[in-house]
């Protein structure tokens, strides 16, 4: 960002305050209280609840019934089994008052995209409140956990960053959380649930690490949503740009007015700034084929293109079968999510292993958050943060919206 830049950004700093101070007026008001069905795992075999009185457990036909105060659930042909006794329906609903349910997984369950689920480690237990429905799928189960909507933006929050940043930061990613989450409620009515606990969507952990900090966030933005045209917008945020952000189009092949690339000079500080990684060519040969890719044995590997803010766009693939072309992001699916941080790489060598150094970690649309935590550091308020990361939009209360149009492609 050039001088004239920041001049520019700093001089919206007062109007952003007083527009905030007005739409936080419209925030504290009366709200009809909103859920979220939110995926915590899938292909469940077997899930241990604990509460801290009696449950009650509704079946799909509304009929209720009293369980201890801790019940051990598992998948049947035709059901489910509650502390072994055989209960015929294929769904269940679970409440556990107000002090909500511990769930405790067997071993680490998988999400719909087949990715583990990180909530569901072995032996890891997640604390949530509001209901909790099983669905029975295949030979296990659904777990999804519907909660109150502000509820799940703080369980987001520590999940996504860490609760001892900036409190304007911590407020940009409450009300980035509740954006995501109400777009996509707003787009999922023929689902089982709204948003993934994962990063395939955005983590949410439950009750875990939520803090003072954290809570005074959520409250302090409550009902708030960044809108394009009255519209809750697709508020993707990722973990570090290291340069321009990236234009949705470059990186989903989709259309959003609101994410094009803006400078981000501000993540310096972070760990993933600058990064170097390695992989085996017959495990990306291997999962590409998985992925239903014709590839044979990789000889060469190339970017092909690049995209405006320099990450790689596409590649050039030679194979014992031919040439293949595969978006930055494919690789990164193939690979890992992990193992290569960002788009953002170039290729060092290939042998048997391939050997990349490149910045930045996430698909860098929309707000940076290591960026964002420098802007709040150097003064400048949750609003006008969303603002520049996502150009041409407005803040306004949930309850004014409208719904979304899906982007175009």
């Amino acid at each position: 960002m050039d001088l004239s830049s920041v001049k520019q950004l700093r001089s919206g700093v007062r109007r952003a305050i007083v527009a905030g101070a007005c739409l936080l007026s419209l925030s504290s008001g009366a709200e009809a209280a909103q859920s979220i069905r939110v995926l915590l795992s899938a292909d469940v075999p077997r899930l241990d609840i604990r509460a801290d009185s009696p449950l009650w457990a509704t079946d799909a036909k509304g009929r209720g019934q009293t369980l201890r105060a801790s019940v051990q659930v598992t998948a049947t042909e035709n059901g489910f089994l509650l502390n072994g006794v055989r209960v015929q329906t294929e769904q269940l609903t679970l409440h556990g008052g107000e002090q909500g349910l511990t769930l405790t997984f067997p071993r680490p369950a998988r999400n719909p995209t087949g990715a583990a689920v990180s909530s569901s480690d072995s032996g890891t237990a997640i604390s949530v409140t509001g209901l909790v429905h099983l669905v029975r799928r295949g030979k296990g189960f659904l777990v999804i956990n519907r909660v109150d909507l502000e509820e799940y933006v703080k369980g987001v929050v520590p999940a996504e960053v860490s609760s001892t940043w900036h409190p304007e930061m911590l407020k940009a990613q409450a009300v980035a959380a509740r954006t995501y989450a109400l777009y996509q409620q707003m787009l999922s009515a023929t689902r089982e649930y709204d948003v993934a606990a994962t990063v395939q969507d955005q983590v949410y952990r439950g009750k875990q690490g939520i803090d003072a900090g954290v809570l005074r966030a959520v409250e302090d933005t409550r009902g708030l949503v960044v809108t394009y045209q009255d519209a809750p917008i697709y508020a993707a945020f990722s973990s570090t740009a290291a340069g321009l952000t990236e234009d949705a189009m470059n990186v989903w092949s989709k259309e959003y007015p609101y994410l094009k690339g803006v400078e981000c000079p501000f993540d310096l500080a972070s760990p993933y700034y600058q990064w170097k990684s390695s992989f085996k060519v017959d495990t990306l040969e291997q999962n590409l084929r998985q992925q239903g890719f014709s590839v044979g044995t990789i000889a060469t590997m190339a970017p092909l293109s690049l995209s405006r803010g320099g990450r790689v766009a596409t590649l050039r693939i030679l194979h014992s079968g031919g040439e293949l072309i595969l978006r930055g992001e494919e690789l990164r699916k193939a690979v890992g999510y992990t193992i290569i941080p960002s788009t953002q790489f170039a290729i060092e060598s290939i042998g048997q292993d391939v050997v990349l150094s490149g910045y930045g970690a996430g698909h860098a649309v929309g707000m940076c958050q290591w960026g964002a935590k420098e802007l709040a550091e150097l003064g400048y308020p949750f609003s006008t943060i969303l603002r520049y990361y996502y150009p041409g939009t407005e803040l306004q209360n949930m309850a004014l919206t409208k719904p979304p149009i899906p982007p175009s492609s």
